[in-house]
């Protein structure tokens, strides 16, 4: 299947999907979860502001899936997939600003490789969960990781406004042998701070899908963000952090208060 990048885009005032080829932008007639053709150009990639390319009803996050990640908060590896939830109020796009709370003094980055699911699905199998995916983007689970330490539980820490940038675009058409070795670095101004790679996952995005879906129903343009790799560090205004995962592309945001 071709690989194919879709991107959530506003022109006009108007929000619209296409498909990226080259860095012109096409409009798509459809979208990405049905069949669809190509429109007109609307523009080249550089011209366009850029939506999240997903709409998730949901987005279920992974704790400690890299066992790098989990030693340097020096926690133990799960023996199953630590689940955790941020609110569909947190997505912002490539471009928009994390913004800073007054209620944490340490807010952080978490580079991510990033599930959608493309068809409603309900305890499926390890062997069937990719036929349910969609594509993949690339994602930063910020956390504020004073309040995630004070709090028995993750919610507040995890699910601020603006603390769940997904983008650049939606990528289609990849295996999963694709999505198995691919190298997730996050750099602030310019600085390497995370850098890892999907092989070293304790559990594989087939496994999460199948896992998840055994508690929950996943609907079209949900998201599951995968964990992050060892790295993770403080952000503070004025900082441009960017999140790239190898061969999908690369997420920039600034962040301000």
């Amino acid at each position: 299947m071709e690989k194919t990048r879709f991107v959530h885009t506003t022109t006009n005032g108007n929000i619209r999907w296409g498909v990226v080829e080259d860095d012109m932008v096409y409009r798509l007639n459809g979208t990405p979860l049905d069949a669809w053709t190509r429109g007109e150009a609307i523009g080249h990639l550089e011209e366009l502001a850029l939506l999240a390319p997903a709409t998730p009803t949901k987005i279920v996050c992974v704790g400690r899936n890299y066992p790098a990640h989990a030693a340097e908060h020096e926690a133990e590896v799960p023996t199953e997939p630590l689940l955790f939830f941020k609110p569909p109020s947190s997505v912002i796009g490539p471009g928009a600003s994390i913004v800073l709370t007054p209620q944490s003094e340490q807010v952080e980055h978490e580079s991510e490789l990033v599930v959608v699911i493309g068809r409603r699905c309900r305890n499926v199998s390890p062997q069937e969960a990719w036929n349910c995916v969609l594509g993949v983007t690339c994602g930063n689970d910020v956390t504020a990781r004073d309040l995630q330490r004070r709090d028995d539980q993750w919610t507040r820490a995890k699910g601020f406004d603006t603390f769940c940038p997904l983008g650049p675009w939606l990528v289609t058409g990849l295996s999963e042998q694709d999505v198995a070795n691919l190298e997730v670095t996050c750099r602030v101004n310019g600085e390497v701070r995370q850098r890892g790679n999907t092989g070293k996952m304790v559990f594989s995005p087939a496994q999460l899908i199948a896992y998840v879906s055994a508690i929950m129903t996943l609907e079209p343009g949900d998201a599951i963000m995968t964990g992050t790799p060892a790295g993770v560090s403080p952000i503070v205004a004025g900082d441009e952090v960017e999140v790239e995962v190898e061969d999908i592309g690369v997420l920039r945001n600034p962040v301000t208060w």
